[in-house]
């Protein structure tokens, strides 16, 4: 649940309470909003219980402690430059609470071996970063010849079972980049619901992230229209959907009816891939994009730290932290960008705001239903639940 700040509370208990004590001529002591106790024993739920890790509940993804968590962060090209793992260190120093690792399953280029995935894990934690690890190969499949299917890369997730299993408070599995192309973009639904289904029955925990069709764009919708049938599919509920923007969405109509008919349909979205410069295809209002993901409390992963064909879209040049591209400044440092926003996951040991938080004093009380025996009393106070 979300932090929710300056809300009036008129609770029955509290009217009480501070009737009695102004009846008794006693000062009013300790009487801290019984309604914001009430909410954050529930939200506690039962003592010592937590989920097995990173998880969704109500459209949300949230830690195993249950503390709402937005990822703020970039992808990383490791399967093209596995030599640049300070790149993970990089990130976490401007401020990423995230990574997206892109990964091969060998279809299309060479496999990461449960090793190589082993260390990159060990490094996302050792830097304090919640880890999305992504098959590339799926790319643009039915249109791309060269791509991969789902259920090859469902596959190579079984492989690294036992690499990742224990990591879900820190780790979550991408099952496929971009995974269709525009072609026929409706034969997406099926195969997508068959590898959620693949890793499930494999015993698999973790939160999944699904990509959309129409190389990651769903310009027709295909993934808008069937993500409650997706979600429903996976019996543990723990699925997140990806939507990549960028030529696609240049107005600001498009990126708020995409990101507001999740919200509204309480489905779990990010932003899992986009970009601003403008390119042959168009300019992707990305000013929008972090606006409107801030404002609804929508995780964001950049394309991409460094390396690509296109070095329009490096947010560093040469991987180099020190050499932000004017992107890489946008990101970063720029309205809504990810030192402004990002907040480390919990699990790290950090000082998010939750149950630890001490409740702030109350504020002057407001006296109405004033009568000969009796007041009731009204203040603002301040609710943390996690």
């Amino acid at each position: 649940m979300r932090t929710a700040r300056g809300t009036t509370r008129k609770d029955p208990l509290a009217r009480l309470l501070t009737g009695l004590a102004a009846l008794l001529g006693l000062a009013v002591l300790g009487v801290l909003c019984p309604s914001v106790a009430l909410a954050q024993a529930e939200a506690r739920a039962t003592p010592g219980v937590r989920a097995a890790g990173l998880h969704i509940s109500d459209g949300r993804l949230l830690e195993g402690n249950g503390n709402d968590f937005v990822m703020r962060g970039v992808n990383h090209a490791h399967t093209w430059y596995p030599g640049e793992t300070q790149s993970l260190a990089d990130v976490k120093a401007l401020g990423a609470n995230s990574v997206r690792v892109v990964l091969s399953d060998g279809h299309r280029w060479t496999e990461n071996s449960p090793a190589d995935v082993a260390n990159v894990v060990t490094q996302c934690k050792a830097n304090r970063l919640i880890c999305v690890l992504e098959v590339h190969d799926t790319t643009g499949y039915g249109e791309e010849a060269a791509a991969g299917t789902l259920d090859h890369a469902a596959d190579y997730w079984i492989g690294l079972k036992d690499v990742l299993a224990g990591e879900e408070d820190y780790v979550i599995i991408n099952i496929g980049n971009e995974p269709w192309g525009n072609t026929d973009p409706a034969g997406w639904t099926d195969p997508t619901i068959a590898a959620v289904k693949k890793l499930r029955g494999a015993g698999f925990e973790h939160t999944i992230m699904v990509d959309a069709p129409n190389w990651g764009q769903d310009w027709q919708n295909v993934m808008r229209t069937n993500a409650r049938s997706v979600y429903d599919a996976d019996t543990t509920g723990n699925l997140i959907f990806s939507i990549h923007m960028y030529s696609v969405y240049d107005t600001a109509q498009e990126i708020t009816d995409y990101l507001n008919a999740f919200v509204d349909a309480g489905l779990p979205l990010l932003i899992g891939e986009f970009g601003g410069p403008a390119d042959q295809w168009g300019d992707p209002d990305e000013d929008t994009m972090m606006a409107t993901a801030q404002r609804l409390d929508l995780g964001y992963l950049a394309w991409s730290w460094s390396g690509n064909t296109d070095p329009i879209l490096d947010l560093a040049i040469g991987f180099d932290p020190d050499r932000l591209s004017s992107w890489g400044e946008r990101i970063f440092h720029g309205a809504n960008g990810i030192a402004q926003t990002s907040k480390e996951a919990t699990v790290f040991g950090g000082t998010n705001p939750g149950d630890t938080q001490a409740p702030s004093a109350p504020g002057t009380p407001t006296a109405s239903s004033v009568t000969a025996t009796s007041a009731a009393l009204t203040w603002t106070c301040l609710l943390y639940t996690s």
